[in-house]
């Protein structure tokens, strides 16, 4: 395996980016340590750098094509290579984004006044899409025990049988669960049974740790074609957000075109020459650096764990079987919401995300956002532990 340095401090204040000159705003404090939104604080792949490299000292940058089957077949080929997944590239279609996607895939695909089923706590847009252009948002909880959260398939059933779609988050942000094939394959048949279109959300696909495994819901071939459209980008795994480039992979040919084609009517370009360069990039060569990062991310979440065992009484971070992000578990504190806030934020100095903008379901909770150095992580890491101490005191 190719050495690759998660170590290395890059300074992101000053640089336009949400994470680090956002945080002050939004914290209220220019010391704050932002562990908030998922984006990582590594540069991306080697290869992808090299890749834009050349764009930029090419030096002309109009309209990309139309077409791009480099880009296409480097998706194919990871999603094969690193999923099992066989997709037929006449399936993939690209966009702008996941959750611009998910948004125009809705609204493609239901009508006003269809129910949108999802399963807080989740991804806090899903709240906003299952609700947009007269929508009808439904929501099944996922079920906390012990530590562990799990589907309530008695209750999605029954919420299926009146849901138009269903917005999956596979794996889910923030509980950190990578679906079992098991769980999948139920989920597939409720929705089979139910009529139930799924728009499977894989962004954090790549974000697996051993021994769990990613399976691609339409891999499990239980939904009929024009019941199922999956959404992946290089966004999370490669640290590639700000270059708003995802993929649709929709089997069914009259789903593609109505998606490419609502996208085309609203005058919205669903690529952009940077988004594809770094796409082909990471997909075809990103293999060796996403394993380096993998070891890197898995001790970083053992590291969170080992330490608030030992020195955050009443915080209980998950070990996540995907993505770089934990759900702190801080209900045996015993504090309100915006208690929780200014005990992490206030006192602590480390910008996380409250539990409860993921759904009520989440109240209790936060979410911290591991995908950085050693040095940041370890500072945080005692600053909470400060944070706790001094409330003992008082």
């Amino acid at each position: 395996m190719t050495d690759f340095d998660f170590e290395r401090a890059i300074e992101r204040r000053g640089t336009g980016c949400a994470k680090w000159d956002d945080a002050p705003r939004l914290y209220g404090s220019p010391d704050v340590l932002p562990l908030w939104v998922a984006d990582m604080d590594f540069a991306a792949p080697p290869p992808v750098l090299d890749a834009l490299r050349a764009q930029l000292e090419h030096g002309v940058y109009g309209y990309p094509a139309s077409r791009h089957d480099d880009v296409v077949a480097a998706l194919a080929g990871w999603l094969e290579r690193r999923h099992g997944w066989k997709v037929p590239h006449e399936w993939i279609v690209f966009a702008p984004g996941v959750v611009p996607a998910l948004k125009n895939a809705l609204d493609a695909f239901t009508d006003e006044g269809d129910e949108i089923l999802i399963q807080p706590p989740v991804y806090h847009p899903f709240f906003d899409l299952g609700r947009s252009e007269g929508r009808i948002l439904s929501e099944c909880p996922l079920v906390e025990r012990g530590g562990r959260w799990e589907i309530d398939f008695d209750a999605f059933e029954a919420k299926a049988q009146t849901a138009e779609a269903f917005v999956l988050c596979n794996p889910h942000n923030p509980v950190g669960r990578a679906w079992t094939r098991q769980e999948l394959i139920t989920l597939a048949e409720i929705c089979a049974g139910t009529g139930t279109c799924v728009l499977s959300d894989e962004i954090h696909a790549d974000l697996v740790y051993a021994p769990a495994v990613h399976t691609p819901l339409a891999a499990l071939e239980v939904l009929d074609p024009d019941r199922i459209a999956t959404f992946v980008a290089p966004s999370k795994t490669f640290n590639l957000a700000g270059l708003n480039i995802s993929a649709a992979i929709i089997p069914d040919e009259a789903m593609r075109r109505k998606f490419t084609g609502l996208f085309r009517t609203r005058g919205i370009p669903c690529h952009n020459a940077p988004g594809l360069a770094a796409m082909e990039a990471a997909y075809a060569r990103g293999d060796a650096w996403l394993d380096a990062l993998l070891v890197h991310l898995r001790d970083n979440s053992r590291r969170l764990v080992d330490f608030a065992r030992e020195r955050w009484p009443g915080v209980v971070p998950n070990l996540p079987e995907a993505t770089y992000l934990s759900w702190l578990d801080c209900r045996a504190l015993g504090r309100t919401e915006a208690e929780l806030v200014k005990l992490f934020t206030g006192k602590g100095l480390v910008g996380l995300n409250r539990g409860g903008m993921f759904g009520e379901a989440g109240r209790g909770w936060m979410r911290l956002n591991f995908g950085t150095t050693r040095a940041i992580l370890d500072e945080a890491l005692e600053r909470v532990a400060r944070a706790l101490e001094s409330e003992r005191k008082v």
